[in-house]
């Protein structure tokens, strides 16, 4: 597997080894020991799927308390996969980093706790897959508006398609602190 790491500290972009001939392909998509020994920890308690249409963004979503890591994946289409530190006291509160998911590419991307999260279908449509370290809670969901001026995520996207409550979340400047990390 190859790991590269972003420009924040603790997302990882992860590569498994694909072994593939006329056939089709197989790849280790989760390997407890394989993966904590790159940095992704936490005991995985829940899976999800998404499936969405071009043009639609899911996002920016964390949870605290009871926070969630994610290892994300894409098994049909395309995603523009975004993280934002929410870790009050890092250096990099605020700042964003992107990642192409698709199915050709197979990447798998780590967000640990103390990040957003959200994606844009970048393909006709796009099966999403979240191995999650925690239940999700509504009650300690928390999120932010997707076109936050102040933190700047170049989404390739002019007019994405958005739930309600992803179109009149707040910006960031208005979470209460104590929700942040």
């Amino acid at each position: 597997m190859n790991v590269i790491r972003c420009e924040l500290e603790g997302p990882l972009i992860l590569e498994p080894k694909v072994f593939g001939d006329q056939r089709g392909f197989f790849l280790e998509s989760w390997n407890r020991d394989r993966y904590r020994a790159v940095g992704v920890v936490g005991e995985f308690v829940q899976d999800n799927f998404s499936l969405s249409s071009r043009g639609t963004l899911r996002g920016m979503h964390a949870q605290n308390p009871r926070p969630q890591g994610k290892l994300v994946s894409v098994w049909r289409g395309e995603v523009w996969d975004v993280v934002v530190d929410l870790r009050r006291r890092a250096p990099t509160f605020g700042r964003w980093f992107a990642v192409s998911l698709s199915a050709e590419n197979k990447r798998q991307f780590w967000v640990p706790p103390g990040f957003a999260h959200g994606f844009v279908v970048t393909s006709d449509e796009a099966l999403f897959h979240y191995k999650c370290t925690d239940s999700y809670s509504p009650q300690d969901e928390i999120g932010f508006l997707w076109n936050d001026p102040a933190v700047g995520i170049a989404w390739p996207v002019a007019n994405p398609i958005l739930s309600p409550r992803d179109a009149r979340a707040p910006l960031l400047r208005d979470l209460p602190v104590d929700r942040l990390f």
